[in-house]
């Protein structure tokens, strides 16, 4: 059985800096990204825990390919994507 995963986005609390990153178990990544488990990571470094989107897929190989697809676009058409679904910004996960 294929297991299903989230592409997801995170920034800081000045909404300055953005990562995208995929997992097939979105609460317990964001765990470890709040609780800056990975020292040297990027998060870590910029302090990116806000989750400000996020997408669920049946499929974790799609939502690989989503992940890569989003990695590879403009700031603003990222922006842009996150404001379709987020448009203030809020924390998701709390």
């Amino acid at each position: 059985m294929v297991k299903g995963g989230t592409v997801y986005i995170l920034t800081n609390k000045n909404n300055t800096t953005l990562y995208i990153g995929v997992t097939s178990n979105l609460e317990k990544r964001l765990e470890q990204h709040k609780a800056g488990s990975h020292i040297n990571s990027f998060t870590k470094r910029y302090n990116l825990n806000k989750l400000i989107y996020q997408e669920h897929f049946q499929d974790i190989e799609q939502a690989i390919q989503i992940e890569k697809r989003l990695k590879g676009w403009s700031r603003k058409k990222k922006e842009d994507l996150i404001n379709e679904q987020n448009p203030n910004w809020e924390d998701l996960s709390l």
